[in-house]
């Protein structure tokens, strides 16, 4: 068991000095709780053996036997083996002390009892294969508390070093409650302890106080926040501060935060204590109501944990609703860096959402914009699905004056879709492929009748592709054709596809779920000069070549992922129109003219 939990409970050999700075702390609190004006300071010797001395409480010769040789067994819990007092005391689990045997074979523990002023002091010695001795000690000369040494063992001398030691002290401890001092070879103590903590500490002006949180924000995080949140929950005990940062990052990628528990560090990495959505903050906070795991490197998540990042998430909300109010400049430049974290709490928050749609960016014909700005030039509002489709029909769009916002990114469309609650008069409608091409201008009749054998010719051409082709006339005129696509369309092509290539019942299966999706849409532009030029080749093979070419430049204008049918199909009318261009001119058009350009 001493193997087991010594060299597996613990994610690095590191947490020792944690262990031994928290049994100590707790002795100590122990003892304030029989005598407040008893003293209280640990100190740490750091040289070939390493000693944790404290002025806690201190065991008798019968709590020995019963705590130190007993796994699992506590001096803070009570007779019934519960903890007496939770909020007091950092440990929970009485095996604290196993994380020594990572680094060292033997420990020795040397320790008075404060609760019984005559008895004599008692020593413990362990080993890391489960035997221990205990002997007392004669006379009463030694001081109320207790000392613990390590030897290390061969290959952990690294971590016994006073630098190394200092280092892991201050990571672990420089909130804890109680003095701690580390003395090293040359006798000068260094202070490890910190407190008051950086946002407790009086200050002779905001400003001050706001310069010593960046600075300790850049000294614990490596950045200079936006802005500082203060974070309070007395009803856990709860005080620290959130900074937020100055760039932004994937809405997947949570952030870790620093969490110490009654001022001894339990986490660095701590990303349930914040709300999903809250990825723009990180936070240091010191609680008394937080329960740690076994291994004391992370939080228990149970119904405290979960009111704790709810009551934070919402102290965040007050903060971005107050920024609105306050200072739209720095809400400004938060939101250019942050507009999806926003948007993920907007989602779910419909008072934050009114008070923030004014500054909230999205992606529309009119380019960036805000939802107030874009509903005051179009009271009726078209939301793609995809980010594909906004592509496909943006240009277009904004030139025949329909008003489309991308609603393919994240919560976007969610957003827009409730617009209508917060601004009546406003109507939101799913952009359809017959919706655009409703919008783009006819052609003349006459001219559609002269242009019709080729377009049947263009028809067949596509029509292996699932496609229809129409005729019309759109700016701008640089496009000249735009494919029209739906995610209707496209699931059943691509179903249509696996039929072909499957046989047996999944082809059956695949069969049975053919639909009636409206087919996707070639349309030329009759304003481009090119496909006037392309619909008067005589010579059927090249205007086939020349379709599929028009196809292809309309599919890579859509910008969605091709598959491999259409690399084909791009590159069969790439090397189809390269083989007309270089012909010797024997049998066909001589090579400075293509597709009726003369170049």
């Amino acid at each position: 068991m001493v193997d087991l939990l010594s060299h597996h409970l613990y994610s690095s050999p590191r947490v020792f000095i944690r262990e031994l700075m928290q049994n100590a702390i707790d002795a100590i609190t122990a003892r304030r709780l029989l005598d407040p004006s008893a003293p209280a300071e640990v100190t740490i010797r750091a040289g070939e053996a390493l000693t944790v001395t404290d002025t806690g409480v201190g065991l008798t010769e019968d709590e020995v036997h019963r705590f130190l040789a007993t796994i699992g067994r506590s001096s803070k819990r009570d007779e019934d083996g519960l903890i007496r007092t939770r909020s007091d005391f950092v440990g929970q689990f009485g095996i604290g002390l196993l994380a020594c045997f990572v680094v060292a074979d033997e420990i020795t523990v040397v320790t008075r009892s404060a609760r019984e002023p005559h008895a004599p002091a008692v020593e413990w010695h362990g080993y890391a294969d489960g035997r221990y001795s205990i002997r007392t000690l004669s006379g009463q000369g030694t001081e109320f508390g207790t000392t613990v040494t390590l030897v290390p063992r061969q290959g952990s001398a690294e971590w016994f070093g006073a630098a190394r030691l200092t280092e892991l002290a201050r990571h672990y401890g420089s909130l804890l409650r109680y003095e701690v001092n580390l003395i090293g070879s040359d006798g000068t103590p260094v202070r490890i302890t910190e407190t008051p903590a950086v946002w407790d500490r009086p200050y002779g002006s905001p400003i001050a106080r706001r310069e010593a949180l960046v600075e300790h924000c850049e000294r614990q995080f490596g950045f200079k926040p936006l802005d500082v949140v203060d974070l309070n929950l007395p009803l856990v005990g709860l005080r620290g501060v959130a900074y937020v940062l100055p760039t932004s990052v994937p809405a997947n990628r949570r952030s870790g935060h620093r969490v110490h528990l009654k001022g001894m560090l339990i986490s660095d990495q701590a990303t349930e204590l914040l709300p999903d959505w809250a990825f723009f903050v990180r936070c240091v906070v010191d609680s008394d109501g937080l329960r740690p795991t076994a291994s004391r490197e992370a939080l228990y998540d149970d119904e405290t944990l979960a009111a704790v990042r709810d009551a934070l998430g919402q102290e965040l909300r007050s903060w971005l609703a107050g920024l609105a109010a306050s200072d739209p400049a720095l809400l400004g430049r938060f939101l250019a860096a942050h507009h999806l974290a926003v948007k993920a709490l907007a989602a779910y928050d419909d008072e934050l959402l009114a008070t923030l749609l004014p500054w909230l960016p999205f992606e529309t014909t009119d380019g960036s914009v805000t939802l107030d700005e874009f509903c005051r030039s179009h009271p009726t509002i078209l939301v793609t699905q995809t980010v594909e489709e906004f592509r496909q029909v943006s240009s277009i769009a904004a030139a025949a004056g329909l008003g489309v916002v991308n609603g393919g990114y994240t919560y976007d469309r969610d957003l827009i879709r409730r617009l209508p609650h917060l601004r009546p008069g406003v109507s939101v409608l799913d952009l359809d492929p017959d919706t655009v091409t409703a919008h783009l201008d006819s052609v003349d009749p006459a001219v559609e009748l002269a242009a019709a054998p080729f377009l049947d010719l263009a028809r067949k051409v596509v029509d292996r592709y699932g496609c229809d082709t129409v005729l019309r006339s759109f700016h701008p005129v640089t496009v000249p054709a735009l494919l029209i696509d739906n995610r209707e369309a496209r699931h059943e092509r691509s179903r249509a596809e696996q039929e072909a290539v499957s046989d047996g019942l999944w082809a059956d299966i695949l069969g049975a779920l053919r639909s009636a999706a409206p087919r996707a849409q070639l349309v030329l532009n009759h304003q481009c000069p090119l496909v006037r030029r392309v619909a008067v080749i005589e010579d059927p093979d090249l205007a086939a070549s020349a379709v599929e070419g028009l196809y292809g430049q309309a599919l890579l204008l859509s910008r969605r992922p091709l598959r491999p049918a259409e690399h084909a199909q791009l590159n069969r009318a790439f090397l189809g129109l390269l083989e007309y261009a270089t012909h010797d001119g024997r049998g066909g058009a001589p090579a400075s003219r293509i597709g009726g350009d003369e170049r």
